[in-house]
């Protein structure tokens, strides 16, 4: 299996960035498809973004589309989440996660992290 950990999540003011880093341990990282999700306070948990085993393909939600970018370091065994043109709806507790194939579907995803906060302020 792969335990996950995610960090670099903050307060911050719309119309900033932060990057989200997710760090791998245990089997081979370079092995799963890595998927973002988000949870807001009283929501469902939704998918963010996914990329493929070599960050070759890559998939957002329409939400994100165009501020968001994934992308992965097999060799450091980290992924990222670089989140630019924040806005308060993106407030939330990011997750990362690993999956043997391709989905935006959360419960096809093995393996979770923790969840880092981001809270965007108007």
């Amino acid at each position: 299996q792969v335990q996950l950990v995610e960090s670099g999540g903050g307060l911050v003011q719309a119309g900033a960035s932060l990057r989200l880093s997710c760090a791998a341990s245990g089997r081979a990282f370079s092995r799963y498809v890595m998927g973002w999700f988000r949870q807001a306070p009283g929501k469902e948990r939704e998918f963010v973004a996914t990329t493929s085993w070599n960050g070759g393909t890559t998939d957002y939600a329409d939400s994100v589309k165009g501020r968001f970018t994934i992308s992965r370091d097999n060799v450091g065994n980290t992924l990222y989440l670089q989140m630019n043109s924040l806005k308060p709806e993106d407030t939330a507790i990011y997750y990362c996660a690993a999956n043997d194939g391709f989905s935006r579907l959360d419960w096809e995803y093995d393996y979770w992290g923790q969840g880092t906060q981001v809270t965007v302020s108007s």
